[in-house]
C-alpha cells in the first residue's frame, strides 16, 4: 500500500512538472487579469514615452499588461545611494517590455534582478594581453547585462533613452536585448528562433550586415547603425535592436533584408509607431 502510495504521489508529481508551464500561466492570469496601470502610471507614460503615445489602443493594452508582470515578477535595487521610486521602475519595465510586446509570459526568463545606479558607474575589468599578463582596472559602465540574471543599468541614461527617442540610443533596449541573447545560454548575436531553417537564415543575414558595417565603419561610409555595434556579433545585436525601434524607417532604407528579419524576430513594425 506504501509502495502504491508513493508511486502515486510520483506520477502526480511528474503529472504537474509536464504541465507546470500551462499551470503557472493559469495562476499567472487569474493574479493579474484584474490588475491594471493606475492613472498615474499611465500619465508617467505618456510623459516619458514617447513610444507609448503613439502606439495602437491594442499595442497599449499588451504593453500595459506586461508592465504589470514585470513589475511583479522582478525585483528592483537601487544601488549607490539611489532611492528608487515607483516611477523609475515603470519607465525601465516599460523599455524593456517593448521589445517583448507580443510575447507570452514569462517574460526574460533569466532576469531576476535589475540594479538602478543614479548615472555611469565603475566596475571591476580583468584583461589578459598577448604574453598572458593579467591586468586589473576599472572601468566606468552605462549598463551591463549578465546571463546569470542580473542587468545593471545607470538611471541618467535610462532618462536620455527616453527624452531622445529618435537618436537610435536606448540602454534599455540595448542590456534587454543582450538578455534575450543569452537566452541560448550563449552571448553570440543569435536568440532563441522557432527553426532550424530561421537559424540558417539569421546566420546569412546577420553575417552580411555586420560585415557590412564593419566596413562602414573602417573606410568612414554612411552607415545607420551605430559604430559600436562593429564590436562583435553580440553588441551588433544590441544595437541594431535600438536601431529598429527608435530609427526604423533609416534601417529600412539601409538594410531592408535585415530590417524585415527583425520584424518577423520581434513580431511588430515600430514604423507605425513613428
Amino acid at each position: 500500500m506504501i509502495n502504491g502510495l508513493l508511486i502515486g504521489v510520483l506520477v502526480l508529481f511528474v503529472a504537474i512538472l509536464w504541465q507546470w508551464p500551462s499551470i503557472q500561466a493559469s495562476l499567472w492570469r487569474n493574479k493579474y487579469q484584474r490588475m491594471g496601470l493606475s492613472s498615474q502610471q499611465k500619465d508617467i507614460l505618456l510623459r516619458c514615452m514617447p513610444i507609448y503615445r503613439k502606439m495602437t489602443d491594442a499595442d497599449r493594452a499588451k504593453l500595459e499588461r506586461h508592465i504589470v508582470w514585470f513589475l511583479n515578477e522582478k525585483r528592483f535595487i537601487g544601488c549607490d545611494g539611489l532611492k528608487l521610486t515607483p516611477a523609475m521602475k515603470i519607465i525601465v519595465a516599460a523599455d524593456a517590455c517593448v521589445l517583448v510586446l507580443n510575447k507570452p509570459w514569462p517574460l526574460y526568463t533569466n532576469v531576476k534582478e535589475i540594479l538602478l545606479y543614479p548615472s555611469a558607474y565603475y566596475a571591476p575589468q580583468t584583461t589578459r594581453d598577448s604574453a598572458g599578463l593579467v591586468s586589473y582596472h576599472n572601468t566606468v559602465r552605462q549598463g551591463e547585462s549578465w546571463p546569470g540574471g542580473t542587468l545593471v543599468l545607470s538611471w541618467h541614461d535610462v532618462l536620455e533613452g527616453s527624452r531622445l527617442p529618435s537618436d537610435g540610443h536606448n540602454l534599455v533596449f540595448h542590456e534587454f536585448a543582450h538578455q534575450l541573447d543569452q537566452e541560448t545560454g550563449k552571448t553570440t548575436g543569435t536568440p532563441l528562433l522557432k527553426s532550424s531553417a530561421d537559424y540558417k537564415e539569421w546566420a546569412r543575414v546577420f553575417s552580411r550586415a555586420f560585415t557590412q558595417l564593419k566596413s562602414h565603419v573602417a573606410y568612414s561610409m554612411p552607415h545607420v547603425i551605430h559604430s559600436y555595434g562593429a564590436t562583435n556579433e553580440a553588441e551588433f545585436f544590441a544595437v541594431i535592436t535600438e536601431t529598429f525601434i527608435e530609427k526604423p524607417a533609416e534601417l529600412r532604407r539601409y538594410d531592408p533584408e535585415i530590417y524585415r528579419m527583425l520584424v518577423n524576430y520581434y513580431q511588430f513594425d515600430p514604423i507605425s509607431w513613428h
